[in-house]
């Protein structure tokens, strides 16, 4: 088994600067030691209809169910998440421990 990997799929509000979001989400992972590794990206080339409006992803990586629950309530998380909600039209967020078949090199 892998990391325990917290992802989350995104389609913001029309008007949002996604630009301060993500530097939000990155200024959260800096300060929260739980968090193992991050990278998020948006979509470039995919059929609209196969992402259904969704754009941004947000992959986050853990040692362990324990780290995921510290970032989850730890106090910047819990700050941050309102500010990230209150942007989002739709969300979809997956929790699950990675199986690897092949690892980066």
């Amino acid at each position: 088994m892998g990391d325990l990997k917290h992802i989350v799929v995104a389609k913001f509000k029309e008007g949002v600067n996604v630009d301060e979001i993500v530097k939000g989400m990155e200024k959260l992972v800096s300060d929260v030691e739980a968090v193992k590794s991050f990278e998020w990206g948006h979509d470039v080339e995919s059929n609209a209809m196969l992402t259904q409006g969704y754009t941004h992803v947000f992959s986050m990586a853990f040692r362990n169910s324990d780290d995921l629950t510290a970032y989850l309530g730890h106090p910047s998380h819990v700050a941050f998440s309102t500010t990230f909600l209150e942007a989002i039209e739709k969300i979809l967020l997956f929790d699950f421990p990675a199986v690897v078949i092949k690892a980066s090199a």
